[in-house]
C-alpha cells in the first residue's frame, strides 16, 4: 500500500441488499425519493477512499448580475428555467460567470452540504489526473504505449495499445457499456465491484477481445477508464484519490471531502464512477480546468492538455465528438466556436465549460432512466445560460 494512503470507508448496507439496490440503481428501477437517496449517499453502496481538501477555503463570490428566468429551444419547444430543473428533474444547478455564481438552486432536500453521486462524470477527472501526472513527469507522454507502465496487459487486446488511444477511447477493445441489459460488459464489471476483489475488474477488461486495430474505432467503455486508473496508480505510485487530492482537491480551494468508490477494500478506485463531491467543489474543479490546470501561477496540467482534451476528432474517417473523455459541446448554431465541452454522467450529471465565455455549469440530476429521459436536451440549457450571461 503506497505511504500515505487515506482512510477508507465502508459499506453500511448487508451484501444482498446492497446488490439488489446497486443493480436497480443501473436499471433505473428505483422510486424518485429512494434514488435521491441513494445519489447523496453512495458511500452506503461500496467502500471509499476519501478525497482530502485543504485548510484554505476560497470563497465563490455572487456576481453582481444573477440569471433569471431564461428562455431555453430544445426540440421545436420554448422552455424556462423552471421547466429545465423540473422536468428533468435537477438536483442541484449552480451557474458560474468569471468564476463568480450567477445560479445556485437546490432540490429535493439537498445543500450546499451534500455530496452528490457523479457517475461517468468521474471519468474526465480521472483523465485530468493523466495530464497532471504527464506534468509531474511520472507519464512521459500519451504516445507511449500502455504496457510500458501495466506490463500484466502484455499479449492482450491492449498490446500495442498508446495511452491516447485509451483516453480517447480508441483502443479497438470491444466493450459493450449499456446499463440495463445485465448482459453487458458494463453490467458484468458492476457485478465484479459488487463483489468487491481487488484485481478482477482489470482481469476482467484485459480479457476482452480485439474488435479493430487502435486508433480506428471510438467505443465508449466503462472498462477503459478502469484502465486509467490502473495506469495512474502504476505511473504515481499513489492511490488515485491520494494523487487528486495532492494536485487539485487540496490546492484549489475546495470546502468539502469528496470520496470515491473502490473496487474492493484496500483496493483500486473505481475510475469510471462511484465520485462524490458537493455541488461548488464540482464547480472549483470546472473552474481549475477552465483556467487551464494552473493554480496560484502554478502549473499542474501541461500547456494545451485541456484544448486537447474537450476538441473534436477524426477516428476512421469519421468525426467523433469526444476528446480525453470529455465531451465537445456544439454552441447553439452547431459550431465550436467556443471551445466548450462537458463531463457527464447517467441519470443526468454535468460539468459544462465554455472558456471563451468564462462559463461553468453544474448539474446533478436523479432522472428515471440512466440514459435518454431528460424533457429537455441539457447542451441547450447550457447554450440558453451562456447566451443570457453574454
Amino acid at each position: 500500500m503506497p505511504e500515505g494512503t487515506l482512510t477508507e470507508n465502508r459499506s453500511e448496507l448487508d451484501p444482498q441488499t446492497q446488490a439488489a439496490l446497486v443493480r436497480k440503481v443501473y436499471e433505473g428501477k428505483l422510486l424518485p425519493g429512494i434514488q435521491v437517496d441513494t445519489f447523496r449517499n453512495a458511500e452506503a453502496l461500496f467502500a471509499t477512499r476519501t478525497v482530502r481538501c485543504g485548510s484554505v477555503i476560497k470563497p465563490l463570490a455572487y456576481a453582481a448580475t444573477q440569471l433569471g428566468d431564461l428562455s431555453i429551444r430544445s426540440r421545436g419547444t420554448e422552455y424556462d428555467l423552471f421547466d429545465y430543473i423540473s422536468r428533468n428533474r435537477a438536483a442541484g444547478v449552480l451557474v458560474l460567470k468569471r468564476g463568480r455564481i450567477a445560479f445556485e438552486h437546490y432540490e429535493f432536500g439537498n445543500d450546499a452540504r451534500t455530496c452528490w453521486l457523479s457517475m461517468s462524470l468521474a471519468k474526465s477527472i480521472s483523465t485530468t489526473l493523466v495530464g497532471a501526472a504527464i506534468q509531474d513527469g511520472h507519464i512521459g507522454c500519451v504516445d507511449e504505449l500502455l504496457t510500458a507502465y501495466l506490463p500484466e496487459l502484455e499479449g492482450s487486446a491492449y498490446s500495442g495499445t498508446s495511452i491516447r488511444h485509451l483516453l480517447q477511447m480508441t483502443s479497438g477493445v470491444s466493450w459493450d457499456d449499456g446499463h440495463i441489459d445485465p448482459a453487458t460488459e458494463r453490467r458484468h464489471m458492476l457485478e465484479l465491484q459488487i463483489q468487491q476483489q481487488s484485481g478482477s475488474i482489470l482481469r476482467f477488461v484485459a480479457q476482452r477481445p480485439r474488435a479493430a486495430d487502435p486508433g480506428t474505432l471510438w467505443n465508449y467503455s466503462t472498462g477503459e477508464t478502469h484502465v486509467v486508473g490502473a495506469l495512474l496508480y502504476a505511473a504515481t505510485g499513489r492511490w488515485v484519490a491520494d494523487y487528486l487530492s495532492d494536485k487539485i482537491w487540496s490546492t484549489v480551494g475546495m470546502e468539502a471531502n469528496a470520496t470515491w468508490w473502490l473496487e474492493s477494500p484496500h483496493g483500486l478506485e473505481v475510475a469510471g464512477s462511484g465520485f462524490s463531491a458537493t455541488l461548488r467543489d464540482y464547480g472549483r474543479f470546472g473552474l481549475f480546468v477552465m483556467q487551464d490546470g494552473v493554480v496560484d501561477g502554478k502549473r499542474v496540467l501541461p500547456p494545451g492538455w485541456v484544448r486537447e482534451g474537450g476538441i473534436p476528432r477524426t477516428v476512421g474517417g469519421k468525426r467523433v465528438d469526444y476528446g480525453y473523455m470529455w465531451w465537445p459541446v456544439p454552441a447553439a448554431d452547431g459550431s465550436f466556436a467556443d471551445d466548450a465541452f462537458s463531463a457527464r454522467g447517467i441519470f443526468g450529471q454535468f460539468i459544462y465549460i465554455n472558456p471563451r465565455e468564462e462559463v461553468v455549469i453544474v448539474v446533478w440530476s436523479s432522472r428515471s432512466k440512466p440514459r435518454g429521459a431528460e424533457a429537455i436536451l441539457d447542451n441547450d440549457f447550457f447554450n440558453a445560460a451562456v447566451a443570457a450571461l453574454r
